[in-house]
């Protein structure tokens, strides 16, 4: 195995095994790159929505364009897109609906420097910064948008009270969101749930389900909340896909065989969970 390979499984095992303080989504997708991905063209990094697709990259771009059909992207609007990974989803929202701006923000810098070289149209803006102490004004923003990526912001409800600040008065927050529904039972249930969360840097306080996600919505000054579950179009069709993508060469040669067996793997490491895309109102 090349030295590159040793340390980036030396990554991993860190991620999986790492302590419970404050997360570093950054630790994650520094790791993925742009290399480490089941995409066929894109650079997308989600599960996709596969009601109606065959391949991830027309699963990611039908979950971006469900995401701004509920968000109710217009032309005109002000968008701030939390979490952007490359800009993928921000230039099909920009061609698609029309907005006369987006700015995307990640925390993660390489992806950052990898979406403004990507995706130079003067309507797209993207900078490092943090989902829970967003740098734009007050009442600056007509859409905020979370494409999976809400469930990293360590609390998940410091940035719906950010969102909230930023946004206009009536103006709409929308995301695709993991929601956690059921405690595993077992102790080895919950160590496999508590080390994929290590894994994908997700903080332990922000596994609830919609009955307390509606409420941290709530106490964040929003109204008119819609959680709507798309979960058998996610997480079982995702996994069907991943199974089969890594056995093919291109990804045998490319992605680090530790997430290949991650993705490629029986593992029922969505159990207890549902997909959701919410949408509320600043009041």
């Amino acid at each position: 195995m090349s030295t590159q390979r040793l340390s980036d499984a030396a990554r991993v095992l860190g991620l999986l095994f790492s302590g419970g303080g404050r997360r570093d989504p950054a630790r994650i997708y520094d790791f993925l790159s742009t290399h480490n991905n089941l995409a066929e063209n894109s650079l997308y990094l989600n599960l996709g929505y596969w009601k109606n697709a065959k391949t991830y990259d027309a699963a990611c771009e039908a979950l971006a364009g469900l995401l701004g059909e509920r968000a109710g992207l217009r032309r005109g609007d002000i968008v701030l897109d939390c979490g952007c990974g490359f800009g993928d989803q921000d230039h099909y929202w920009l061609q698609r609906f029309a907005p006369a701006r987006i700015t995307g923000i990640n925390i993660t810098q390489s992806q950052v420097s990898v979406a403004a070289r990507r995706f130079p149209d003067p309507a797209l803006t993207f900078m490092t910064a943090d989902a829970t102490r967003l740098p734009n004004p007050d009442q600056s923003c007509d859409k905020v948008l979370a494409l999976e990526s809400a469930f990293h912001f360590d609390p998940r409800d410091a940035f719906f009270h950010e969102a909230r600040r930023v946004l206009k008065p009536g103006g709409t927050l929308a995301l695709a969101d993991v929601l956690v529904v059921l405690q595993p039972e077992t102790h080895f249930a919950r160590l496999v749930a508590k080390m994929g969360r290590s894994l994908w840097q997700t903080p332990e306080c922000n596994a609830y389900g919609a009955d307390v996600y509606r409420a941290k919505l709530e106490q964040a000054g929003f109204t008119d909340i819609k959680i709507t579950l798309i979960t058998e179009h996610v997480f079982k069709p995702f996994k069907s896909y991943a199974r089969q993508r890594v056995l093919e060469d291109e990804i045998q040669q490319r992605v680090h065989p530790l997430l290949r067996k991650i993705w490629g793997g029986g593992h029922g490491g969505f159990n207890g969970m549902e997909y959701a895309i919410i949408t509320a109102v600043r009041g």
